[in-house]
């Protein structure tokens, strides 16, 4: 069974390419034109087990806002299609995640009722030349768009760069666990309907 997928969104603000595989191995390429942005999905795919390849051409010139939330919401559909209605998944995922000072927790369940609780609390407005405020945004764009229920909260924490990296890893290592094929589920949806 071939869990993988294209998707391709192109709007006045974006242009955008996403291709996963979630039965890789964790290679990426990955182009935005935001260099920390590429290196959190670099690492989301790394950590994640999922081969993934992002071409994002945004609107830069104005703000990173449009670049980032419709990556979120591109991956979020490639995903969702290349999980083919979560039919044999183990549907939940959660992970804790430390990077020197900081510790985030995730917790997610792709049930295809989408829900974002972000507790995430960044101690400086930027990352590199990214605003921090963007992270919210990207992981909301995700969970709506692949049907997800995310649960992100950073338990402690100073340091920005580890705030938003251990917070992606956290989202990664929860994807993966949830993702997995479950053989107990026989090939169908985790669900008491029968279908999710």
């Amino acid at each position: 069974m071939s869990r993988k997928a294209e998707v391709v969104r192109n709007t006045k603000e974006t242009q955008i390419r996403v291709a996963v595989d979630l039965d890789g191995t964790g290679v990426s390429e990955i182009s935005t034109g935001i260099g920390f942005f590429d290196h959190m999905l670099d690492s989301f795919a790394r950590h994640g087990g999922i081969d993934l390849s992002v071409e994002t051409k945004g609107d830069l010139h104005i703000d990173m806002h449009h670049t980032v939330e419709d990556t979120g919401i591109v991956l979020g559909q490639a995903i969702k299609q290349a999980l083919d209605g979560f039919k044999g998944i183990r549907r939940f995922g959660h992970a804790y995640i430390p990077m020197d000072e900081t510790l985030s927790r995730c917790a997610i369940d792709f049930s295809n009722r989408p829900y974002l609780i972000w507790k995430v609390d960044f101690k400086t407005p930027k990352v590199g030349d990214m605003d921090t405020e963007l992270f919210k945004e990207f992981h909301h764009a995700f969970a709506m768009n692949g049907g997800a229920c995310v649960h992100l909260e950073t338990l402690y924490g100073t340091n920005s760069h580890h705030i938003a990296e251990s917070g992606f890893k956290a989202l990664a290592r929860a994807l993966r666990h949830a993702v997995e094929i479950d053989p107990k589920t026989l090939g169908h949806a985790p669900s008491t309907k029968g279908v999710l």
